[in-house]
């Protein structure tokens, strides 16, 4: 199944082919379908991750396309178009699985960054998924997991805590389907994803007319999670001029939309998730207090892969054995040195780092086993315990070749120990030299080599 694959589907020729012509323009590869039948004809002859639908068709209407296509393929992404007096049908759709909707007419940058969004959160590239269950064995995430199950039967909103491409969205995934809450909605909304002004009216909704543009009222995520559960991605990257609704909407459980006067009462579960230390913003005053104490009623962090030593081979299996198939490379395997590497290999980008390697080597993979070379990963950085304290800066690239890494970090030692010396010589070479034990002339090449000759 091709990653950018997209079925359009519109009874309306005009709409069908200029859909058609900016996806093709952007490098989707587009089917395109006049009806609800042709729809499914047409899906079952070449199944896509991602439909875009009008709600209402001469043969049906998208909530039945939706109902048909997710029988074939349970996890298609599905966004629709919509006429102003469908947005009732687009609000139920959305509660029954629907990805998210648009209101025509549609303007096509924002329909692109949707259909981006929902095509990141229902690809088949999930990090570390099977069946929507977490891949792991190690004990630190068996206590994260039971912990997790636990929390579930609760109402309680939940704060996770990891490094990116631990699997946060994941946890929160887990958290709802294990909850009371499963077969009710399950709606993300990326923070960080934003700008300020449309954040709020995605995150709230907005009445008609509330700002130019606005011809049509438009619940927010908060109202499409109504009696389910919200995730609320990169919560950190919340503007600050935003975090008082954000806090009055957790205490009260009710929404005001931009320009409406009225507030609209929610049932919702939130589940938190943030890459940043979020005491440090509040000591920064880049978060408020109030809402992280809001927030963190059940914190939970995600041990980074490097911690969790005895899943890598575990998950790397699983990627090598979803590539394989994907890419129509069967009998793939992994060699005693890739596996190796795999193992020392500290994991900076986490789970994700992981698949999108193995992803890699499948592809350029000539044999039948892969070898340490070519999953192609950058050198193994030391344990900064193992190295002497101050001898590399934090952001030392351990990137290249052993020459090459050797050359930066002789580099580095001698600036550091050139400095010294021209520091307790207050900055004068020729006893700086002397200390040193080179001549004048070779302090002079050196300073000017490392960029300290003044």
């Amino acid at each position: 199944m091709n990653a950018s694959r997209i079925l359009v589907v519109d009874d309306e020729a005009p709409m069908r082919s200029a859909l058609e012509a900016h996806f093709a323009r952007d490098g989707w590869d587009v089917v395109t379908a006049y009806g609800a039948n042709d729809a499914l004809a047409k899906f079952r002859r070449s199944p896509c991750p991602l439909v875009v639908t009008d709600m209402r068709m001469p043969d049906g209407d998208g909530m039945g396309v939706m109902r048909n296509l997710r029988q074939l393929s349970p996890r298609v992404g599905i966004i629709f178009l919509t006429a102003f007096a469908s947005v009732p049908d687009a609000v139920r759709a959305i509660h029954e699985g629907a990805s998210d909707y648009l209101v025509k007419p549609v303007c096509f940058e924002q329909l692109r960054e949707v259909a981006e969004r929902v095509l990141a959160r229902v690809s088949t590239r999930v990090h570390g998924v099977r069946e929507q269950s977490i891949i792991g064995e190690s004990e630190k995430l068996k206590v994260l997991l039971e912990r997790a199950r636990h929390v579930a039967r609760s109402e309680m909103d939940v704060l996770v805590e990891a490094e990116s491409g631990t699997g946060k969205e994941l946890l929160a995934r887990l958290i709802h389907q294990t909850s009371e809450r499963r077969n009710r909605p399950f709606v993300a909304v990326n923070c960080a994803a934003f700008p300020e002004a449309l954040l709020e009216s995605e995150l709230f909704g907005h009445a008609r007319g509330a700002f130019t543009g606005a011809v049509a009222a438009k619940p927010g995520k908060f109202e499409l999670a109504h009696s389910g559960t919200l995730l609320l991605d990169e919560v950190g990257e919340l503007p600050l001029t935003l975090q008082p609704k954000l806090l009055r909407v957790l205490q009260e459980r009710e929404v005001d939309r931009l320009g409406d006067t009225r507030p609209v009462g929610v049932d919702v579960r939130v589940v938190a998730t943030t890459n940043q230390a979020l005491p440090k913003l509040v000591e920064s005053g880049k978060f408020r207090a109030d809402l992280y104490y809001r927030l963190n009623v059940v914190p939970m962090t995600i041990p980074p892969l490097r911690e969790r030593g005895e899943d890598v081979l575990l998950l790397a299996q699983h990627f090598l054995e979803k590539f394989s198939r994907e890419f129509n490379k069967p009998g793939l395997e992994l060699s005693d040195s890739a596996k190796e590497h795999l193992q020392s290999y500290r994991w900076p980008g986490n789970v994700r780092e992981l698949q999108n390697t193995l992803e890699r080597a499948v592809i350029l993979a000539d044999g039948v086993s892969i070898s340490a070379g070519e999953l192609q990963l950058p050198a193994t950085r030391p344990d900064p315990a193992a190295l002497p304290s101050g001898m590399l800066p934090d952001n030392f690239s351990w990137d290249g070749s052993l020459e090459d890494i050797s050359n930066r970090a002789v580099a580095h030692v001698e600036r550091v120990v050139l400095e010294g010396a021209l520091r307790d010589s207050k900055w004068n070479k020729t006893r700086a030299a002397e200390r040193l034990g080179v001549s004048p002339k070779t302090l002079l090449a050196k300073l000017r080599a490392v960029g300290l000759e003044q």
